[in-house]
């Protein structure tokens, strides 16, 4: 019996045991999944988890009930590549045959002295449970900071609008305007409802410290009643300690198979791959369909094609509220109340196709 073992059950790693369980091919094979959560988390949706407009028993799916499939509720705390082995925070060690990386990502605060005692995180469903208590115990008409005018900082912000409509929003972003990843047309468009609805936008802001309460923007203290960090991520710490080449946010770079080198039993899936797109739920989804493939050839046998197929992602939605919304479909440019449909309905095939 073969022993394959997933860290993570994000969407990478719960895709990955969706395909192979699902998979005629697997045989002889035992499957062993390390998550600190007893259940996989829709994290796209933290933001609204946050902003109270989401309960967080809707953003939990069930792992399947499967004799091939091992849970261990448990956190990693290292990876030693030269046993085959993983140490758990617990004590306990896994060996493994086949090793699947799926540990996700953490926020990045780019040395910022205060900036990670005293932000509030939306990158797990127990730090999104802990920034709604907080934003929801706020006073009336009292402020809220959010660092980052990316898109978990875009929808936090028009979600926590609709839940809180007393609160001063402030979103602060260190670029000439927020969204600078998509094109124009998206980024004014979303500019002009932030503004429509009393959020405030600051440009060009240079976030220098953070204390309890208090935000320092070039060097200006800025007080406030709470303070969300949207800004930028980096793989897991227990990746970011491994003695192997990674790219500027840790991630690791790997072979054309998302082997690590010189560890071809080693695939990595998610936030923790250094690949030619930017993270996201998508893409670890899309990884984790060439990895399954990959491990059911190894273990049946075959070689590996010489090259793997294109990963083609289909686009970007954002939401603005419940009514509206905004989204790169290819290379077209989508607002209004239309991609705020698609990405409702995203999620509703993503449970169905799951039997939710």
């Amino acid at each position: 019996m073969r022993n394959l073992l997933i860290l993570g059950g994000g969407y990478g790693g719960f895709r990955v045991i969706q395909r192979l369980l699902h998979s005629s091919e697997m045989r002889d094979i035992n499957i062993t999944l390390v998550e600190k959560e007893p259940y996989h988390s829709l994290k796209t949706e933290f933001y609204a988890l946050a902003a109270g407009t989401v309960a967080d028993n809707h953003l939990r799916l069930a792992f399947p009930n499967d004799v091939r499939l091992e849970l261990k509720f448990e956190t990693v705390s290292e990876i030693i590549l030269e046993k085959q082995q993983v140490q758990l925070a617990s004590g306990d060690t896994l060996p493994y045959d086949d090793l699947v990386i799926g540990l996700g990502c953490e926020d990045r605060y780019h040395g910022i002295p205060g900036a990670a005692e005293h932000t509030l995180s939306i990158q797990s469903m127990r730090k999104a449970r802990r920034t709604y208590e907080v934003l929801h115990n706020i006073k009336p008409n009292g402020s809220v900071a959010i660092i980052g005018g990316g898109l978990s900082g875009v929808e936090l912000a028009s979600e926590l609008r609709e839940s809180r409509p007393d609160l001063n929003i402030h979103i602060y972003d260190r670029g000439k305007n927020i969204l600078s990843m998509f094109p124009p047309k998206l980024y004014l468009y979303v500019t002009e409802w932030l503004i429509q609805h009393q959020i405030n936008i600051i440009n060009e802001a240079n976030i220098t410290a953070v204390e309890p309460g208090t935000l320092f923007n070039n060097e200006k203290p800025v007080h406030v009643d709470a303070i969300v960090w949207t800004a930028g991520i980096q793989a897991n710490t227990v990746i970011r300690k491994l003695t192997v080449e990674k790219d500027s946010i840790g991630r690791i770079i790997l072979t054309k198979y998302y082997q690590i080198p010189e560890h071809e039993e080693v695939f990595v899936v998610g936030d923790c791959a250094a690949v030619n797109h930017a993270p996201s739920a998508q893409l670890a989804e899309a990884l984790a369909d060439q990895i399954s493939m990959l491990l059911l050839r190894k273990w049946d046998g075959k070689a590996f094609p010489e090259e793997m197929p294109k990963i083609k992602l289909k686009g970007v939605l954002g939401s603005l509220g419940k009514k509206h919304g905004f989204g790169l479909m290819g290379e077209k440019a989508l607002t209004g109340r239309v991609p705020r449909v698609l990405k409702s309905g995203v999620l509703w095939m993503y449970k169905y196709h799951l039997g939710y």
